[in-house]
This record gives structure tokens, sequence and C-alpha cells, in this order.
């Protein structure tokens, strides 16, 4: 896997809620936050696309507690937690207002992140992500309720390990991730229909999300898209845990990029 670079690029933490919050800043233009996926790191979820995204983009990629180089803090792990500190951050880093794209949990985090922090919010991507739990098949389910630290991806840990090499902090996102899946939340479709920010939503036909849901999540949001890829979890973005096809990756990121640049409609 190419390690990503960027023309200009910085790194640091920011102190937000209690939480010592790592980001990284790719380019420049307009601020698009990159939110991953969980039991996995900035360099995981977006490796493969961060470099193309900054080219025209000021991307803030972030790291959420308990994951890669944020280490975890003793509160729970929740989804409208992570936005509230996603907020806190753009704060710290006098951001107004921000284009987020998420992927997976970081996806569930944005969904959140519109619904809570309007007034912040430009755009949203939301790929591979469902707001109740009926969205996955029972298979994801079956597997949520009887998981194993050995079933999880190789990639996720020598990722993890790269950038904290404590093993129990491994362990301990893996179990918090878990747990929070496990009791994973409905969003209410009232909430849902008061999203106003212009959303992308973006799955593989072979996903952990249905289609059936993903349509009926396009009906919710007013102003939204809906682009169904073929492929698995992540394929279309080149996440670490997926076969790379440049073809689909690229086309992607070209439909991101013309979604982000349209201009609002008042």
């Amino acid at each position: 896997m190419t390690t990503h670079t960027s023309l200009t690029s910085s790194n640091g933490y920011a102190l937000v809620n209690g939480l010592k919050m790592y980001y990284e800043i790719h380019g420049a233009g307009a601020p698009l936050v990159l939110i991953h996926g969980g039991g996995s790191t900035i360099e995981t979820t977006f490796g493969r696309i961060i470099t193309k995204l900054s080219e025209n983009h000021k991307v803030i990629a972030v790291e959420m507690q308990a994951h890669g180089h944020t280490s975890d803090i003793d509160r729970p792990l929740s989804f409208q937690q992570d936005a509230d500190d996603i907020a806190m951050l753009l704060k710290t880093l006098n951001i107004n207002k921000a284009n987020v794209f998420g992927f997976s949990n970081g996806a569930s985090t944005t969904l959140q992140f519109a619904i809570r922090h309007p007034q912040m919010t430009n755009k949203i991507i939301v790929g591979s992500t469902f707001f109740k739990k009926s969205g996955a098949p029972d298979w994801f389910w079956d597997m949520m309720s009887k998981p194993s630290f050995e079933g999880m991806p190789q990639p996720y840990k020598d990722a993890f390990l790269k950038v904290n090499p404590d093993t129990s902090a491994l362990y301990r996102m893996y179990e918090r991730d878990v747990a929070r899946m496990q009791s994973f939340p409905d969003i209410p479709e009232q909430q849902m229909k008061s999203i106003t920010a212009p959303s992308f939503i973006i799955i593989g036909d072979n996903d952990v999300v249905r289609v059936e849901h993903a349509v009926e999540m396009h009906n919710l949001i007013p102003n939204s898209r809906l682009a169904i890829i073929p492929g698995g979890h992540g394929d279309y973005i080149g996440e670490l845990a997926t076969q790379q096809d440049s073809a689909i990756i690229t086309a992607t990121v070209s439909m991101i990029n013309k979604f982000l640049d349209e201009p609002k409609e008042n």
C-alpha cells in the first residue's frame, strides 16, 4: 500500500472534550473532514484516496477515541460523542463550517454531526452505513453476536500497532467497537428528515448495508444523492482490507469531487 503524501501537510493533537485527538491536515481549499471506519486508522480507510482528495480541498483527517494515535479515555464510545468531538476540533482549528466524509462507523458519526451541528455542516458524504439495525443483513448481526478478536482483519491490527505498539490498547479498541455495534442505536426517521445539508450516500452492492436501506435513507434525507457501486465494504475507496480496483476508486473520487464542487441550492 502506498503511504499518502501531500504537498501541504501537518499533523498534531488537539484537546477536545477531554480527549487528546490526533489529526492531519493535507492540501488547501474548502475544509473536508475525513472520519475513518471502526477498528481503523486514517491510513486503513483513506490511505489510497487522501492525496487525490487533498488536491482540491483542505483535508482534515482524524483518528477517533481509542483509534490509532488517539488514546482511549474513561467515557462511553458513541457516535454522538464522536460528532461532538469533531465539532470541537473544528472550533479549535477556527473552522466554522466543513464538508464531512465518513466511512462505515465514521459515516454514522457524520450523520450525527449533520443532525447535532447543522450550522457547522456544509455537505456530507456517508459511505457504507445504516441508520437503523434493520439496515444491515442478518449475517452481520449474527457475526456481531459472536465476535472474536482473531476474526479482526490482520491489516487493521498491523496498522494500529504501527502507530501505537500497545497490544492491550488494540484489544481495548476492538472491545469498544464491538460493544458499540452490539448496542447500535437506531436514528429516528424524523432526525434523518431534519438533515438539511446536501448529502451523498455511497454503498457497495455487496456491502454491510442492504441496498433497500440505502434507498430508504436517500428518500428520507431531503437533499441527497445515492450511488450504489459494484463491490463490497469499502472497495470503492480502496479501503485497506479490500482488493484495489483503481478504475472504481478513481471514479468514486471523481463523483465525490463533483458533488463537493456543485453550488449549493439556496
